[in-house]
């Protein structure tokens, strides 16, 4: 049997920092490949972005489908002298496995491929299909990975039927959390235009400081809604305001600000760019601004994927978990195009930071929740 702590281990020993692989994958591909997994290694490219390895395995060829997706790339990390233990030894200390990625996510990767073993031992692979998709691009940009391997598992006729995500969910103790959509998030830099000048001189020159001024609190005087059922309000939050000027005795000629939007479902990208141009309209030629959009907003009712986990984890823990929509991003908000999805994995407390770990309890029972979500999809 795989035991998932011991390949949680062997993954975090490959120092996958985006958008590099490290063997990660490789050693994905290994620990699949004997259970009956086809393996397809994917590398996809785009302009202006690093190339970036992913993975696609499937077991079985019939019935329904279930696909577990998730990472193997991880953030740097950061003040490496603030680490009590190596970042890439995968040690345990005191039943907690310490490094990059042990919550985020490889814990849950090697959850998975245990789950995938005890789930599929003795089954048919004609009567039932289990496949993960495993990018290296979601703490990065996100163009390379499973946004294109859904478009290349498309051009196979492959569209599963259901997805869990193994992101760390969970709160302060595992199974206390799922998320079963996500906020959308878009990022803006507006850009006043002004006429450049002498400070003592006002009204020869046009001053860019002022109306970037005037712009942002006209976005920032009234919340843009107070939230509904499933999401928490939606929020602009400016991030920065840039001038580069070092004169004192200068008026500059462009003054530019960025601000992020995390917009719930009352929302699309389309339609906040819409309100933001009606704000800006008293100064309607003298801004330029640019939209990244990285994801719309996003729900799965409750219903029967959700209660499925639900009742997997209360067979394995005393958890009855809450539903919510908080957080950041993750590729759940492509993956939500394709199929219902949910997100459920580790705690999350120590994601992203110095001796970032999990409890190999919390491993060990993820991997039977993980099987119990199975032989519950599949009946």
């Amino acid at each position: 049997m795989i035991d998932p702590v011991a390949l949680a281990q062997a993954l975090i020993r490959c120092p996958s920092v985006t958008p590099d692989d490290a063997g990660a994958l490789g050693a994905l591909a290994a620990a699949l490949e004997p259970l009956g997994f086809a393996c397809h290694r994917l590398r996809f490219s785009a302009a202006g972005t690093p190339d970036v390895d992913n993975l696609y395995a499937r077991w079985g060829t019939g019935g329904r489908h279930f696909c577990f997706a998730g990472h193997t790339d991880v953030v740097p990390v950061g003040d490496r002298a603030g680490w009590s233990i190596d970042p890439f030894a995968a040690e345990i200390v005191d039943g907690q496995l310490y490094g990059r990625g042990a919550s985020d996510m490889k814990g849950a990767i090697a959850a998975f491929v245990a789950a995938a073993e005890r789930f599929l031992a003795g089954r048919d692979p004609a009567a039932c299909s289990v496949s993960l998709l495993i990018t290296g691009d979601e703490e990065g940009p996100a163009v390379n990975g499973t946004v294109k391997v859904l478009d290349w598992m498309q051009g196979r006729g492959e569209r599963p039927d259901a997805f869990l995500v193994g992101e760390p969910t969970s709160e302060s103790v595992l199974g206390d959390m799922m998320k079963i959509g996500r906020r959308g998030s878009m990022n803006v830099t507006l850009t006043a235009l002004g006429a450049q000048g002498h400070v003592a001189y006002p009204h020869l020159a046009d001053n860019p400081n002022h109306r970037l001024v005037r712009m942002l609190d006209r976005l920032i005087a009234e919340p843009l809604d107070q939230g509904n059922e499933w999401f928490q309000a939606s929020s602009l939050q400016i991030t920065t305001i840039d001038v580069a000027n070092a004169a004192t005795n200068v008026i500059p000629a462009k003054a530019a600000a960025r601000f992020n939007i995390r917009f719930n479902d009352l929302h699309s990208s389309a339609t906040l760019s819409e309100w933001i141009a009606a704000k800006l309209a008293p100064d309607a030629g003298h801004y330029a601004m640019d939209v990244q959009v990285s994801g719309e907003s996003f729900l799965t009712p409750p219903g029967a994927l959700s209660d499925l986990v639900g009742r997997a984890i209360a067979a394995v823990r005393p958890a009855a978990p809450k539903l919510s929509t908080t957080g950041g991003t993750s590729d759940a908000r492509f993956i939500r195009k394709f199929g219902p999805v949910v997100e459920f994995g580790l705690p999350s407390r120590t994601m992203h930071k110095v001796d970032e770990r999990a409890a190999t309890a919390d491993i060990a029972d993820l991997a039977r929740i993980y099987a119990a979500v199975l032989d519950g999809f599949f009946g």
